[in-house]
């Protein structure tokens, strides 16, 4: 089985510095999608997932402190590295209230940069969900591969676990197709993404006693699974 790549989105408006970054990255083995302005980030936020954020503060259209404040009002958990050249100790705080994992000035060393990527990939693997979590009239309870519902219990095979867990990661958010089959199954192909539609299918009618809960096809990319805003 494939592994895959981290994806990552890095947002930066000096295109040679962009350039380069995103080289050294993909060497290390890491996806980088290269966007040059706030905007052309926030677009891309809406049609793909991402496993982590470099967001330039400094950039036309949009900046980095906007474009954060953004992706964190649906967006809690994808860890955000700001890159600047802003040292000011006032800066840093207002990142890091914006909901910023980490804070990284210019000029810096690539080495450390990727360190502190892999760091927060780590920690961001490690508080994958458990424990009874809320799904909104369910209780989905990944460590026991079980969904609860009016006191019952059903439960569900790995792969779905897997599945769902990834959904709900991303829930509210668009998920493409190829992302879910090389995250679940390590590779992309058609007879896999008959699988996946056949999984799918099964979680919808795991989840269909609550009607404010849905799958719903995105025609041509992949997913978005609906679910309540917390109140």
């Amino acid at each position: 089985m494939k592994s895959s790549c981290p994806k990552l989105l890095l947002a930066e408006d000096d295109l040679n510095l962009g350039i380069l970054l995103q080289e050294y990255l993909q060497a290390d083995n890491f996806h980088v999608t290269l966007c040059r302005n706030g905007k052309e980030a926030s677009e891309k936020l809406q049609l793909e997932t991402f496993d982590l954020l470099l967001l330039d503060v400094m950039m036309p259209q949009k900046d980095g402190f906007t474009l954060a404040k953004e992706v964190r009002e649906t967006d809690k958990k994808t860890p955000i590295i700001f890159i600047t050249a802003k040292s000011l100790k006032v800066d840093k705080l207002i990142g890091y209230k914006l909901g910023a994992d980490d804070y990284i000035t210019k000029p810096f060393d690539e080495d450390e940069l990727v360190w502190k990527i892999k760091a927060l990939l780590r920690r961001n693997e490690k508080e994958q969900l458990s424990g009874n979590i809320p799904l909104g009239q369910y209780v989905f309870v990944p460590d026991n591969q079980e969904l609860l519902f009016d006191g019952d219990s059903k439960r569900i095979t790995e792969r779905e676990c897997e599945l769902l867990s990834f959904l709900l990661q991303h829930k509210n958010q668009v998920v493409k197709r190829e992302d879910l089959l090389l995250k679940i199954w390590g590779e992309n192909d058609y007879f896999l993404g008959r699988s996946l539609d056949v999984f799918i299918s099964k979680i919808r009618k795991y989840l269909k006693n609550d009607p404010e809960i849905s799958i719903e096809n995105v025609f041509g990319v992949g997913f978005i699974f609906k679910l309540p805003l917390e109140k």
